[in-house]
């Protein structure tokens, strides 16, 4: 881990940080449990628009930079990155499927990352996982490389996170430069009553559909970014 980010043994316990995992475990473990009638609604719809496959396995990059593989229901038809690779899905993206955007609006396509989560490639909590080689489209017909925006490499000092402080308060197509200042944020303000909060209101995002909104998606000034920013 950079040692900026390093924390002390006091900090570690006072933050409740070792609470994390232990918690992700637990819960990763229930929702699964509790969410499989879900899961039987959501292959049928799946299937039934176009029959294709059901589930959508993608390479992500992880703690430490390590790549494992990250379990979805599929949103986009098939083969939708042939011919330009990974690209950050756009509003009115053509690829999106009908059953794809209630998916992707409620977070539902993301059900099957609590294998992630409980495995230990994931957290609840924490920067998005990222694709390897992933590109980010800059409003025209060019494209870039993500791994060359500042604050890369840096994300992968924690595990990256089912959802977090950049997918809670920034739209889905907000410039990585910010995402990932929001995403550093979030590691050096870490703590398990942090982690609490955030899961709260992606619950909250989720019952009102809003995850793929462009506009904010919660009012920052009900929640602690702005004094954050200042320590």
């Amino acid at each position: 881990m950079n040692r900026r980010f390093q924390l002390t043994a006091v900090q570690y316990l006072s933050r409740g940080l070792f609470l994390k995992r232990p918690f992700d475990i637990i819960l990763s473990l229930f929702g699964i449990i509790l969410s499989s009638p879900l899961w039987l609604i959501i292959s049928f719809l799946i299937w039934l628009e176009d029959r294709a496959p059901i589930f959508y396995a993608q390479d992500r990059v992880g703690r430490g930079s390590r790549i494992f593989r990250a379990l979805k229901f599929r949103s986009m038809i098939p083969d939708a990155e042939k011919g330009h690779g990974p690209i950050q899905a756009v509003e009115n993206d053509a690829r999106v499927t009908k059953v794809g955007r209630i998916l992707r609006a409620t977070a539902m396509d993301e059900l099957p990352q609590l294998f992630n989560i409980f495995k230990g490639d994931m957290s609840f909590v924490g920067p998005r996982a990222l694709r390897p080689n992933e590109k980010e489209v800059q409003g025209d017909p060019d494209t870039r490389e993500i791994k060359d925006i500042q604050g890369y490499k840096d994300r992968h000092n924690v595990r990256p996170g089912l959802t977090g402080l950049t997918q809670v308060y920034l739209p889905g197509e907000t410039p990585r430069r910010k995402k990932f200042r929001y995403d550093i944020l979030y590691i050096k303000k870490r703590s398990f009553c942090l982690d609490m909060k955030l899961i709260l209101l992606s619950f909250w995002i989720t019952f009102r559909g809003r995850w793929e909104s462009r506009q904010p998606k919660i009012n920052k000034k009900n929640f602690e970014v702005r004094r954050a920013k200042r320590s």
